[in-house]
């Protein structure tokens, strides 16, 4: 009878740690929202690597290097329709500003980017 509980128990583990692990898996492949306020609420969680994953290389993309080394250390990226305003409507373009690695500003533009910020809803991205 020892015998019969230690496997079930023994059995009982292995299925709870395979259970945590997947939903470890899961939770850190998670997906950037779309839908704007929890677009800006969540991208600075993302790399860039994560966010070239997701929506693919920028349309556009301009790069502040420190004169010498050419290190970059701001860089401003483009994409066209991934976000969407609250009544479902795409925003043309978004514009990701980044800060070595992380997103510090958000615009979201009704235009393909080239005519300015006119007509852009621009967000700063909350610091964590």
């Amino acid at each position: 009878m020892k015998h019969l509980l230690f496997v079930c128990l023994f059995v009982a583990q292995g299925l709870l740690i395979q259970t945590a692990m997947a939903e470890e898996a899961t939770s850190s492949q998670a997906t950037i929202p779309t839908i704007e306020q929890d677009f800006v609420k969540s991208i600075n969680q993302f790399s860039k690597a994560q966010i070239i994953e997701q929506f693919g290389e920028p349309a556009k993309s301009d790069d502040v290097k420190v004169k010498g080394s050419g290190k970059v250390v701001a860089s401003i990226w483009l994409y066209h329709f991934i976000n969407t305003a609250a009544d479902g409507s795409y925003y043309e373009t978004t514009e990701l500003d980044f800060i070595d690695d992380k997103v510090v500003m958000v615009a979201f533009l009704k235009n393909d980017g080239s005519e300015g910020p006119e007509a852009s809803q621009q967000y700063e991205v909350p610091v964590q």
